[in-house]
């Protein structure tokens, strides 16, 4: 019979969520006031030089973590794209254009667009709860639309390019379910430093202004906690948790940042926002209330990844057992058993 190491399957990777989401959404109002005066794809060059940094010093020995293959770059390389190009320089342009307590709260659709792309890809389970969840969650970005456009044009411009970022971050998290069992240093480094790269190329040639020491170092250190500090702990999460249910717990850092904003000075806030975050909120909270358990079947499988033989799925033989998490290729068996579950690393079986 199989008997989990937790009664709670998800504690983990919630908590390791819930962290990611704390250093983003924190990250997202100073990225506001630290990149005034800068252009977009400086913000980003800058944003995600401190990732790397982060990723270069988080790095573990192979006996721990399963390293990145030849066959990872594709992937990498679409990540850095779509999470490292696109996301951040679409960001840090809307931030400058609209309200920094919207942008935030607006960031809540990444979650929407996390599990959608994951119930289409990977067929993570999506019952009627979570369905629930995700219109809650698209109804409420819709109303903080329509509430910016109160504010005029320039204001629902803006918005609309933290939506964009929104769609990017939600391919980029969808596209690293894959490498989450990586080492999510090397993943972290690797991504940032295609990022940075290609962005900083990008500021060269379009003549953005350069950056003061003062901009250079708050964005250097917003990119290693916000960016880099995040990711690698959203990383963990997806192996834990699986990709839609990060992404759902994830959905709490725009709370985050937009508490972050109005603490620093910022006076935007209204009733049609505060029912807009409202919905997102409670979005959020149904998804995060699902529960999901049923008879399900492991096929025969090798691979290598970070585990330990007390989760109920790793009982292979050592010649002297190792103590806590390590990484080598090992085989799983063919068995059929029940318990409570989530989408991840060993539980991707379709419904």
């Amino acid at each position: 019979m199989f008997k989990p190491s937790s009664s709670w399957p998800a504690i983990r990777g919630g908590a390791l969520a819930l962290l990611a989401a704390t250093l983003f959404g924190i990250s997202t109002p100073l990225v506001q006031r630290a990149g005034v005066g800068l252009g977009a794809f400086s913000t980003a060059a800058l944003l995600y030089a401190g990732a790397a940094f982060v990723g270069l010093c988080s790095r573990r020995p192979q006996q721990l973590e399963a390293r990145l293959v030849p066959q990872d770059l594709t992937r990498l390389f679409a990540m850095a794209l779509f999470g490292a190009c696109i996301g951040p320089a679409a960001l840090a342009w809307g931030l400058q254009r609209t309200s920094g307590t919207s942008a935030s709260l607006l960031l809540t659709l990444e979650a929407l667009f996390t599990a959608a792309l994951a119930w289409v890809l990977y067929r993570e389970s999506m019952d009627r709860r979570v369905w629930v969840a995700m219109a809650l969650l698209l109804s409420g970005g819709l109303i903080l639309v329509v509430d910016q456009g109160t504010a005029g044009s320039a204001q629902v411009v803006g918005l609309l390019a933290v939506l964009v970022a929104t769609v990017a971050w939600g391919i980029d998290n969808t596209l690293s379910r894959v490498l989450a069992d990586r080492d999510p240093g090397q993943v972290v480094l690797g991504k940032a430093v295609l990022g940075a790269s290609t962005t900083g190329l990008l500021a060269w040639w379009s003549g953005e202004p350069s950056p003061s020491w003062t901009g250079v170092v708050a964005l250097l250190a917003i990119g290693g906690t916000g960016y880099g500090l995040s990711l690698r702990f959203y990383l963990l999460a997806q192996r834990a948790f699986g990709a839609a249910r990060t992404g759902s717990v994830f959905a709490f850092a725009p709370f985050i940042g937009a508490a972050m904003s109005i603490a620093l000075g910022e006076r935007g806030f209204s009733l049609w926002m505060g029912l807009g975050s409202g919905l997102m909120l409670l979005g959020v909270c149904v998804h995060l209330a699902e529960s999901h358990g049923h008879e399900h079947t492991h096929e025969a499988l090798e691979h290598e990844h970070a585990h330990s033989h007390d989760d109920g799925h790793h009982d292979h033989p050592h010649e002297q057992m190792p103590l806590g998490a390590h990484s080598h290729s090992h085989r799983h068996r063919a068995v059929t058993h029940e318990h409570a579950h989530v989408p991840d690393l060993h539980h991707s079986h379709r419904h």
